[in-house]
């Protein structure tokens, strides 16, 4: 990295002692010195910094920032901008040129604080890619036009999880070794071929989480995708492509798979909606399985009226009386799985389409998780474990942990964690009925990205799917509709009805999502 460009004749003094605060601040982000880099940025909640991935607020969440990501790209200074403001305060705007090629940009506000000078606000311009890995394998200009050019879906673009075939591409279930020996796709897959029907088109083909177990969306070999509705936090998984790309813009429709809540968590901690359709619902030819009693097509879009026309695309036709808000249920023993502020988020909804409270325990989630996991681990583990034998070090830690369980589950132990889950089936089927049960998408906002992810991820994926494995057990539609935190970030409100009510559920979904006026709950 070069030293700043002399200021041309003419142009303003620095100020005492910044040119020397910005030097040093260059040398910092070269060397990824944290602790200068922590200290040249002002403390407090007020402190901006934001890039194309968003807008971090608040020295805490950039410092974290900073923490997981392991430095900043290689760049050289090429020139340096000063405009002084008063004695206390300038703006710094310097020209960078990456290591990869491009230009970019970055302005601060500095401030001279009692301590030294600091920066109090910094935005990072950095050359576009054309195409970000981390969110796509591949994309185009389509990828694959529409076949119809007037269907009921014209216009839409569709970013496909990378486990549905697309003719004349691999299916590389985000994990390079699977994708290596993959052949080439000869067909797409039955949703696919569907969307295509009716007038949408494949923007790409988007990552997920290693043959989609997990919930993460933190991928060991391409990265993590962006979560622009919070910056610096994960964008759940498995269908984090999906949801980054739709979140971002790139695409109006994440076509997506959710097992155990791989639609619902990135709708969750990206704003979005998601729809997990009841098993079986939507036909699975060409989509490649992980557990097979629970595997379902679901889809992400930015707007509750998208996600109802995509549906009425891919469902059966008629699903029987709708539903309305008077249908709505809560339970508050359910809804204390959740950390306060998502508990909170949820609990508005409730209170604002006056939804009818009821008791329900939720003791038998205890031993009602531990056999979904069990059963899930040894489907995964028939439907992969002989590819996997030999293998299981191509895989990350996290995913690998999960398929070394899978290999460890005996048959008569997925009889038995089979065995308990017909029972719970029936238990769920009687709490939602002829309703539609409202919870939390998943326990908790994003997490942070940073020190101690790995274990911060699996207190968070166990604490999750104690509310997302009921639609699981029960084959059920799980429609996420994003309702924001008292502070703003994202979270999910998770509606479940009774199963084949997919069209009804959308429908209720954009129903509920049009302004109207405050209800108070009902007894």
């Amino acid at each position: 990295m070069s030293d700043p460009v002399s200021d041309p004749v003419g142009a303003p003094v620095w100020p005492d002692g910044l040119e020397e605060a910005f030097a040093t601040y260059e040398r910092a982000l070269a060397d990824d010195d944290l602790v200068v880099l922590d200290r040249l940025f002002a403390p407090g909640p007020a402190t901006l910094r934001g890039d194309a991935s968003g807008l971090l607020v608040g020295h805490d969440a950039i410092s974290a920032f900073r923490s997981g990501r392991g430095g900043a790209p290689v760049r050289t200074l090429v020139e340096t901008h000063l405009q002084v403001v008063d004695a206390d305060h300038a703006v710094v705007v310097a020209v960078t040129e990456p290591a990869h090629g491009g230009r970019g940009l970055q302005t601060q506000v500095w401030e001279r604080q009692p301590d030294g000078w600091v920066v109090t606000a910094a935005h990072v311009t950095q050359a576009a890619p054309a195409l970000d890995p981390r969110v796509w394998r591949v994309v185009g200009t389509p990828l694959v036009p529409a076949t119809t050019a007037d269907g009921a879906l014209a216009g839409e673009r569709v970013a496909v999880k990378d486990l549905y075939a697309v003719a004349g591409h691999p299916v590389g279930a985000g994990n390079p070794a699977w994708l290596e020996a993959a052949p080439v796709e000869t067909e797409h897959a039955w949703a696919v071929a569907r969307l295509l029907e009716e007038g949408a088109e494949v923007t790409g083909i988007a990552r997920t989480d290693e043959l989609a177990y997990s919930l993460a969306g933190t991928n060991a070999h391409h990265g993590t995708p962006p979560n622009p509705r919070a910056p610096g936090r994960i964008p759940g998984g498995s269908s984090s492509g999906s949801a980054s790309a739709v979140a971002l813009g790139q695409a109006t429709v994440g076509l997506g798979t959710d097992t155990g809540g791989s639609v619902r968590v990135p709708a969750a901690y990206q704003g979005l909606f998601g729809l997990r359709t009841t098993h079986g619902a939507v036909p699975r030819e060409g989509l490649l399985p992980l557990a097979t009693d629970f595997d379902a097509v679901g889809w992400l879009t930015r707007d509750a009226t998208t996600l109802r026309r995509v549906g009425e695309a891919l469902l059966p036709a008629y699903d029987g009386p709708g539903l309305g808000p008077e249908a709505l249920v809560v339970v508050p023993a359910l809804l204390e799985l959740a950390e306060p502020d998502v508990r909170a988020a949820v609990t508005g909804l409730a209170e604002q389409h006056g939804a009818e409270t009821r008791d329900w325990s939720p003791e038998a989630l205890a031993r009602w998780l531990p056999a979904f996991q069990t059963l899930q681990a040894w489907q995964a583990w028939q439907s992969h474990g002989g590819w996997l034998r030999g293998r299981l070090d191509t895989l990350g830690a996290d995913v690998r942990g999960r398929f070394e369980r899978g290999s460890r589950t005996t048959a008569a132990e997925a009889d038995d964690a089979r065995a308990v889950l017909v029972e719970a089936r029936e238990q769920v089927d009687a709490l939602v009925g002829d309703r539609v049960l409202l919870l939390p998408s998943a326990s908790s906002v994003a997490p942070r990205l940073g020190p101690g992810l790995a274990e911060r991820l699996q207190q968070t994926r166990d604490a999750t799917m104690r509310l997302t494995c009921l639609a699981g057990i029960g084959g059920m539609p799980a429609l996420g509709v994003p309702v924001p935190t008292a502070t703003g970030l994202p979270a999910g409100a998770c509606l479940v009805a009774g199963r084949g009510r997919d069209l009804s559920l959308l429908r209720l979904a954009e129903a509920l999502s049009q302004p109207r006026n405050t209800a108070g709950p009902r007894p």
